[in-house]
C-alpha cells in the first residue's frame, strides 16, 4: 500500500516539468519579440539614414551585424521552443496537433531524449555559426597571418557543418 502511494506520488512529480515548458515558451516569446524589435530598429535606422542622405562609417557592417544579431535571437528562441515541446511530449503527453502533421514535417515532434538532444544541439551549432559570422564582421585584419587564421576558421567551421549534416542523415 505504501509502495503504491509512493510510486503514484513519484509518477505525478513529472508534472514539475510543466514549469520548464511554460517558462521556456515565455523565454521563446520574449526572444522573438526582442529579435523583431531589433529588426524594426535596424529598419528605422536605415530609413532615417537614407532620408538624411548621411552615410556613416561602417554603415553596411552595422546593419548586417544587427540583423545577424536578431537572427541569433530567433535561433535561440527556436531552441527554447524545441526544448519546451520536447520536454512536454517526453514527460507529459504527445501534442495532439503534431500527430496530424505529415511525418516529414514533424520538426517539433520528439519521441526520445536523444531526438531532443540532437535537435537542440543542431540549432545551438547554428547559433554559434551565426555568432561567429557576426563577430567576423567586426574583426580587424592586420596582415596575412590574420587572413590565414580567418580562412582556417571558416574551413574548420565548414568541415564541422559538413560532418554534422552527415551524422544527422544516419
Amino acid at each position: 500500500m505504501l509502495e503504491k502511494i509512493f510510486e503514484s506520488a513519484m509518477w505525478k512529480t513529472r508534472f514539475l516539468v510543466v514549469l520548464a515548458v511554460v517558462f521556456g515558451l515565455i523565454g521563446a516569446l520574449i526572444l522573438f519579440v526582442v529579435g523583431s524589435m531589433d529588426i524594426w530598429s535596424v529598419a528605422a535606422y536605415t530609413f532615417d539614414t537614407i532620408i538624411t542622405s548621411a552615410h556613416p562609417e561602417k554603415f553596411h557592417e552595422n546593419i548586417v551585424s544587427r540583423i545577424i544579431g536578431a537572427v541569433d535571437l530567433y535561433l535561440i528562441a527556436i531552441v527554447m521552443l524545441i526544448f519546451s515541446f520536447g520536454v512536454y511530449e517526453l514527460f507529459i503527453s504527445p501534442i495532439d496537433h503534431s500527430q496530424d502533421a505529415k511525418d516529414d514535417s514533424k520538426v517539433l515532434s520528439i519521441t526520445t531524449l536523444d531526438q531532443l538532444k540532437d535537435k537542440i544541439a543542431k540549432v545551438i551549432v547554428m547559433v554559434l555559426v551565426v555568432n561567429f559570422f557576426q563577430r567576423v564582421l567586426h574583426t580587424e585584419y592586420n596582415g596575412a597571418l590574420d587572413m590565414l587564421y580567418f580562412a582556417l576558421s571558416v574551413t574548420a567551421l565548414s568541415v564541422g557543418l559538413y560532418f554534422l549534416g552527415k551524422v544527422g542523415k544516419n
